[in-house]
């Protein structure tokens, strides 16, 4: 067992502000769509509201959806997002959100037990931006493997084709 989890942040920007009937549907199924994640093989951990005032802090702007998540690994965050009732609202994710022009969402490892804070998942992002993929910041597309794993990860095998509306 890999003394790593996969740790994960999306952002989104949403086309209207939350109580607008343009947010509705998506805003009255967000407990049902954290909960599907807890509920789902290989979730560990995801950051909350009630977490603390840090958890509300972020560098992507006043209204930003910000999502940060740790998994058992790669391919237990792959099956939700890709394999789950999750899916429906991907499908959607165009009614609700800007189109993204840049990077939105990066994958890194983490040591077991570790809760990542906004702030470092934005340093994540940004080296993704900056850099590429890399071992310490990557996307499903280009996946790395844990540190301590001695087998490659074959991005073909995540297929991210993602539903369409």
């Amino acid at each position: 067992m890999s003394a790593y989890q996969l740790a994960q942040l999306n952002i989104a920007l949403p086309k209207a502000p939350l109580d607008s009937p343009v947010m509705a549907d998506f805003v009255a199924n967000i407990g049902r769509v954290n909960a599907l994640a807890e509920q789902s093989p290989g979730f560990i951990w995801r950051l909350k509201e009630d977490d603390g005032p840090a958890a509300n802090t972020h560098p992507f702007g006043a209204t930003a959806l910000v999502n940060v998540s740790v998994w058992q690994d790669i391919s237990a965050l792959h099956d939700f997002a890709f394999r789950s009732g999750h899916v429906e609202f991907l499908k959607r994710r165009r009614e609700w959100f800007e189109r993204a022009v840049d990077a939105y969402a990066v994958l890194w490892w983490v040591p077991r037990g570790h809760q990542p804070t906004a702030t470092e998942a934005a340093e994540r992002l940004a080296s993704l931006k900056t850099l590429g993929a890399t071992a310490s910041a990557f996307t499903f597309r280009d996946a790395f493997p844990p540190p301590d794993s001695d087998k490659a990860l074959s991005a073909t095998s995540f297929d991210t084709a993602c539903p369409q509306a």
